[in-house]
């Protein structure tokens, strides 16, 4: 329950001031939390028509990136703006933009660096439609067009990662069984690097988790009205529950090597990249609804060669 937004609605609860306001706000927000987890179908529709427009703010981020010189990070984050407005009501939150070794910090919206021909552009992004359903995707590219061969071993790492993560997904599995799908595939890859100073097993043991120092954050979380939609349900109907028919979620896992990270070789430092879509839990399993954004390494790399090609374009 949140005071003092709305006075009629202020009006017909009751006042804070009682002994048991902070209980019964607390209440309304867990059964409002837990209803919204389920979507019907107009609430699936207004969040396809969102990512609708996520996608289009991504392509005409692409169309406006030069491969062989460096712009603003605000610049990507004002004409995805652009777009969320105008097909929109705006932004479901702010804009994430982070090029080369901003990449790696979770939260970077500052957006006050340069895109670096030959470095990555991490970009989680998201339209809020006229009814305030929020999209959340995020795409790494390469600035240049291509990625270096270790970008792509990275990238690739965090791509099966995902796909792990989506192919796990149907009603009934555990939040934190898909979770683990993704973990899983990172830590794998890290011990591919050669990241890891343990096996797989022992960074993935629950006392351990040694893994985490390079992925940071869980695999996605519910979406809806709020891009972090449903967080005041109990975590017996969330974080700690099981998926259901219904559910839209993002499943965005990532790797991030700090740019002073002694525990991994110089060449990964400052790489950061992380991959979100928007997933339909489905009686047959998941629908991804952010497909008009391709995510294989090459496909990427062919979108954002096609998009330029295209040039820009109005809203």
């Amino acid at each position: 329950m949140l005071r003092g937004f709305d006075p009629l609605v202020d009006a017909a609860v009751r006042p804070y001031d009682t002994e048991a306001a902070g209980t019964r706000d607390a209440e309304l927000a867990r059964t409002i939390a837990e209803l919204k987890l389920v979507k019907d179908e107009w609430e699936i529709a207004q969040l396809r028509g969102a990512i609708e427009a996520t996608v289009r703010g991504f392509e005409d981020v692409a169309r406006v990136l030069p491969a062989d010189r460096g712009v603003s990070e605000r610049l990507v984050e004002g004409v995805f703006n652009l777009r969320a407005r105008h097909d929109g009501n705006g932004v479901g939150y702010s804009s994430i933009v982070g090029a080369g070794a901003h990449g790696t910090i979770l939260h970077w919206i500052r957006n006050h660096g340069t895109t670096v021909p030959g470095e990555l552009l991490l970009m989680d992004m998201g339209v809020e439609g006229p009814h305030l359903y929020t999209a959340d995707v995020t795409r790494t590219v390469p600035v240049s067009g291509t990625f270096t061969p270790l970008q792509r071993q990275v990238y690739d790492i965090v791509y099966a990662s995902q796909q792990a993560g989506i192919d796990s997904i149907k009603p009934g599995v555990g939040f934190k069984d898909v979770h683990r799908a993704c973990m899983r595939v990172l830590a794998e890859g890290l011990h591919a690097l050669g990241v890891l100073p343990v096996s797989v097993d022992e960074a993935m043991d629950k006392e351990s988790t040694l893994y985490r120092r390079w992925s940071l954050h869980g695999f996605g979380h519910m979406l809806g009205t709020d891009v972090h939609d449903c967080a005041k349900a109990r975590k017996e109907k969330y974080r700690e529950g099981e998926l259901d028919e219904g559910y839209v979620l993002t499943v965005e896992p990532g790797l991030y090597f700090q740019p002073e990270d002694d525990l991994v070789p110089a060449e990964l430092r400052g790489i950061g990249i992380r991959i979100e879509d928007d997933v339909l839990v489905t009686p047959e399993g998941a629908v991804v609804l952010s497909t008009g954004l391709p995510r294989r390494a090459d496909e990427v790399e062919a979108w954002l060669a096609a998009q330029r090609e295209a040039g820009p374009r109005l809203p």
